[in-house]
């Protein structure tokens, strides 16, 4: 994909973004309110923050339709690897799943079912999956930030170009694995540069002697503001805006293009609770649901329920943005992953 085609793709990304927003709340089908209220639960697997999201979102959820909801919470390699052992093994207990990453295994695996919502069609294209396995109930927007007492402010990077500075050497990090990692920044650049300037660009960062840290991208950015590191090459921008409005030293780069990963939800196949699992999906990508992400201060999908800092997102910060997708990572995530070892361990 060459330069002009991204920035026009961005540009038609932005344009049904901002008309998404004029949509008309959805209607919920009755029926399928009634028949989740039969069932009466809804069990829940869960990436996300517990008091900062999870809690609020589900005690919402039980008042208001008297469905009673249990959650367990783990990383995204976590929930996937359980999801699909209880598959494999014909005890489903989850009802409805979040997580970020290896969405794509679980529907080569057969362990996922299509579904429609009807607050998800109003979610912009990019954020809801045409084969209907996954919507988009919040984004996280991948960027470098830095340390802003380390770092003086003529030697802050303005374009990628210039993370590969003699003044950076060595003075930046990143973990190594995953979207929120290394392999999701090669993962950007290719996908935004090509393949031919993309590996051209990411030859000359590995002379950067770039540090590999063994923990998340929230642990490493707190490192950041900690001095461990002037910089962190992968982190989400939304953890660097909350730190710093409690006086942290740090900041996120309006590097172009970010990547974002959409928070991906689905529905187990042959779950217990089907119905409940769907409500809940419609729930959270609701106007309600959506203003909850909002108030938590985590990105809603939603465009029509922004976020409490508006400049934190592509259509209204100023930047541009790769949406790296369940479908782009199964087509690429194994030779992102492979360009990593090569270059950087």
């Amino acid at each position: 994909m060459t330069k002009t085609s991204i920035v026009q793709h961005l540009a038609l990304v932005t344009c049904l973004t901002l008309c998404a927003s004029a949509v008309p709340a959805a209607e919920i089908s009755p029926e399928l309110i009634a028949k989740a209220k039969q069932e009466g639960q809804v069990t829940y697997y869960t990436d996300l923050i517990v008091d900062q999201i999870v809690r609020p979102l589900t005690t919402a959820f039980e008042v208001k339709y008297g469905i009673k909801v249990a959650f367990t919470r783990g990383d995204s390699q976590v929930n996937s690897i359980k999801l699909l052992n209880e598959y494999r093994a014909g005890r489903v207990i989850a009802d409805v799943f979040g997580l970020t990453s290896a969405m794509e295994v679980l529907i080569s695996a057969g362990a996922v079912r299509q579904f429609t919502a009807a607050n998800a069609e109003e979610l912009p294209p990019q954020y809801r999956d045409p084969d209907r396995y996954w919507v988009s109930s919040h984004l996280f927007v991948l960027t470098p930030g830095l340390n802003t007492s380390l770092v003086p402010v003529a030697q802050r990077p303005k374009s990628y170009d210039d993370l590969l500075l003699p003044y950076w050497k060595g003075r930046m990090a990143w973990k190594m694995n995953d979207l929120s990692g290394g392999p999701g920044f090669i993962g950007n650049m290719l996908t935004s540069m090509g393949e031919e300037r993309g590996m051209e660009y990411l030859r000359k960062l590995s002379a950067q002697r770039i540090k590999m840290v063994n923990a998340s991208a929230r642990a490493i950015l707190d490192q950041v503001i900690a001095g461990e590191y002037p910089m962190a090459l992968q982190i989400f921008n939304h953890h660097a805006a909350i730190s710093a409005d409690k006086g942290a030293p740090v900041d996120w780069l309006r590097l172009s293009p970010a990547s974002i990963n959409p928070g991906l939800i689905g529905l187990p196949k042959n779950a217990p609770h089907p119905n409940a699992g769907l409500l809940f999906v419609e729930f959270m990508t609701s106007k309600e649901g959506q203003q909850l992400f909002q108030k938590a201060s985590y990105l809603p999908a939603r465009p029509d329920v922004p976020p409490l800092k508006p400049e934190l997102i592509p259509e209204t910060g100023g930047f541009e943005a790769v949406v790296i997708t369940p479908a782009l990572t199964a087509k690429a995530m194994n030779h992102w992953d492979k360009v990593f070892a090569d270059l950087f361990r």
